[in-house]
């Protein structure tokens, strides 16, 4: 899953920020996170919004 935030920021700005939560089946937890590390890098949408706002990513195992 993907959660989007929107925040207005106290300078009136908004901002948006990430978290992703994939769930990566057939891996152990090690491997499951280094892979959605990998995927992140390699993603249009995420090289999109590199820079411009913060993303966790949270893999779990299934």
């Amino acid at each position: 899953t993907a959660e989007i935030t929107l925040t207005h920021g106290d300078d009136g700005e908004f901002s948006l920020s990430a978290a992703l939560h994939p769930v990566l089946g057939g891996v152990d937890q090690a491997t499951a996170q280094e892979l959605a590390h990998a995927a992140h890098q390699i993603c249009p949408y995420s090289k999109a919004t590199r820079d411009n706002i913060p993303v966790t990513i949270d893999a779990t195992t299934a």
